[in-house]
C-alpha cells in the first residue's frame, strides 16, 4: 500500500481515479473527509473485510489525482482454491473495459480525418452496407428480414445505437443463431459477428456487439491488426507493458482465475466462458490488464488526452466524448436472457443513463449535479468510471451485483457510492464472475 498525505481541499478539487469493487460507499464518504492515511486506512478496511468475508475472492485499488497516484491496495487471493495473495502487479481479464481503449483508438482516426462519425459505416466495412433487421420468426420458426431504414455511422457503433445487441441479454438473438446456424459469440469465431440488426439504427439502444465492429473498422482504416495499433498508439506511448491481448508466460502467473457464486453463497473458481482463442481481435472484448495499467489509460482521459508525455486524443475530443450523444434515448436498462450469465442489468437504478462516445454518462441533476459517469458491465465484474473531464464535475453513485449460480436469482449487492467526492475517476477489478449491475 502507498499513500501520499493530501488535504481536503485537494481530494476534493482533485480529479481522481480508483480501481476498485466492494462495499465502499459510506467509508469513502468518510475518509473523503479526512484525507491522507485515515482516508487509506479506512479504504483499506472496508476492502479487506470484502475479501475476508467471500463478497469477492480478491481486489485491487488504485487512485490517483492530477498530481499522481495517491492510493493503492490489494486483497484477497487470485485464486481461492490454489492462491496466491492478491498483488498490485496482478493481471486481469478486462473484459467489456476493452470498450473504451477502442473507442479511443477510432477517435484517434476520426480526428485523423480518416473516419467520420457520420458517414455510413458500410463506405469502410462493405459487409455493414446493407443491415439487415429482425423482424421475427415465420410460422415454421425461421427469422424474417428486412432491410433497415437507414446505414448504420461510426456514431450509432460507439453509443451502442446501431441495432446490434448481445444474446446474454437478447432472447431474439439466441433464437436467430439456433435458427441460422450462426456461430455463438462465445465460439469466438469471426462469423459470429455476423448477426441481423435487432431495430433500426438510432432508434434505440441496447448493449452489443457495436464495439467488434468499431474494432473491425480501425483495422480497416489503419492498415493495421488491432492488437498492433493498440500497441504502437496507446499502450507503447503510455507505457502500458502489461495490457495486451496476448500475455507472456510470465504474465500469466499472474493472472487471476475466474470465479462463481455457488447457490450456498460460497465462492468457487470457474473456467472462463470466453474461448481460449479468437478469430479476430475483439474491440468489445478480450484484453488483459492490471489495475495499474488501466489507471494510466484512465489518467489519460483525465489530463485531456494527454499523459507520460504522449498525447493521444485532443482535449475537445476528450470533451466530445463525454458529452450525451444519444439524445432523448435512454440507456443502461437489459434484462437477462441466460441466467446463469447474468442478472437483469440496471446499471444505475433510479438514474437517468445516456451514452457518449464509448461512455455511459449520468445527468443528475438536483444534489449531484452535472455528473459523469462511466460504466461497463462485466461478466468477470469489472468496471469502469470516469469523472472529471473538465472542472466542475461531482459524482455520482453505482452498484454491482453478484448473483449465485444455480435456479435461483438471488443478488448480492455491493453499492458503491461517492457522492462526497468531485472530479473523481473509478474503475473496478475483481475475480468474480456472473454480474449483473
Amino acid at each position: 500500500m502507498t499513500i501520499r498525505q493530501q488535504t481536503r481541499r485537494e481530494i476534493l478539487k482533485g480529479t481522481a481515479a480508483l480501481t476498485a469493487t466492494a462495499s465502499v460507499g459510506a467509508v469513502i464518504r468518510h475518509a473523503a473527509a479526512q484525507g491522507g492515511a485515515g482516508q487509506s486506512r479506512q479504504i483499506d478496511a472496508v476492502l479487506r473485510r470484502a475479501a475476508d468475508a467471500k463478497e469477492v475472492p480478491g481486489v485491487v485499488a488504485v487512485a490517483a489525482n492530477d498530481r499522481g497516484v495517491i492510493y493503492e491496495g490489494a486483497f484477497g487471493t487470485r485464486d481461492l482454491a490454489q492462491g496466491p495473495a492478491m498483488t498490485l502487479d496482478t493481471i486481469f481479464r478486462l473484459a467489456s473495459m476493452t470498450k473504451a481503449v477502442t473507442s479511443v483508438a477510432a477517435m484517434q482516426l476520426v480526428e485523423q480525418g480518416k473516419l467520420q462519425l457520420d458517414q455510413p459505416i458500410g463506405n469502410v466495412l462493405p459487409e455493414l452496407s446493407a443491415p439487415q433487421v429482425l423482424d421475427g420468426f415465420d410460422d415454421a420458426g425461421a427469422p424474417r428480414l428486412r432491410p433497415a431504414k437507414r446505414p448504420i455511422t461510426l456514431r450509432h457503433l460507439l453509443t451502442h445505437t446501431a441495432g446490434f445487441g448481445y444474446e446474454v441479454w437478447d432472447p431474439q438473438l439466441i433464437r436467430y443463431v439456433k435458427a441460422s446456424g450462426t456461430p455463438s459469440g462465445t465460439t469466438g469465431k469471426l462469423a459470429s459477428l455476423r448477426l441481423p440488426l435487432v431495430f433500426d439504427p438510432g432508434e434505440r439502444w441496447e448493449y452489443g456487439i457495436n464495439l467488434d465492429w468499431v474494432g473491425r473498422t480501425v483495422e480497416a482504416v489503419s492498415g493495421l491488426p488491432l492488437e498492433v495499433y493498440f500497441r504502437q498508439h496507446i499502450f507503447a506511448p503510455l507505457g502500458m507493458s502489461d495490457t495486451d491481448y496476448v500475455i507472456s508466460a510470465a504474465q500469466r502467473s499472474r493472472l487471476v482465475a475466474v470465479h462463481q457464486r455457488k447457490e450456498d453463497g460460497s465462492l468457487e473458481p470457474s473456467e472462463p466462458k470466453d474461448p481460449p482463442w479468437r478469430e479476430f481481435w475483439s474491440g468489445g472484448g478480450g484484453l488483459y490488464s492490471t489495475g495499474r495499467d488501466y489507471l494510466v489509460f484512465l489518467q489519460m482521459l483525465m489530463h485531456q488526452g494527454r499523459f507520460n508525455g504522449a498525447q493521444l486524443l485532443r482535449p475537445q475530443t476528450v470533451a466530445l466524448m463525454g458529452q450525451n450523444q444519444i439524445g432523448d434515448i435512454r440507456a443502461g436498462i437489459l434484462k437477462t436472457a441466460n441466467p446463469e450469465r447474468s442478472n437483469d442489468v440496471d446499471f444505475f437504478p433510479g438514474m437517468v443513463c445516456k451514452w457518449g462516445l464509448g461512455y455511459c454518462k449520468t445527468p443528475e441533476t438536483g444534489r449531484i449535479l452535472d455528473s459523469k459517469l462511466t460504466f461497463d458491465p462485466y461478466i468477470h465484474d469489472k468496471a469502469f468510471w470516469i469523472r472529471g473531464l473538465r472542472a466542475g464535475y461531482r459524482c455520482g453513485r453505482a452498484g454491482a451485483y453478484f448473483r449465485r449460480s444455480g435456479g435461483r436469482n438471488r443478488p448480492i449487492r455491493v453499492r458503491t457510492g461517492w457522492e462526497s467526492l468531485y472530479d473523481t475517476h473509478i474503475a473496478v477489478l475483481t475475480n468474480c464472475e456472473n454480474t449483473s449491475i
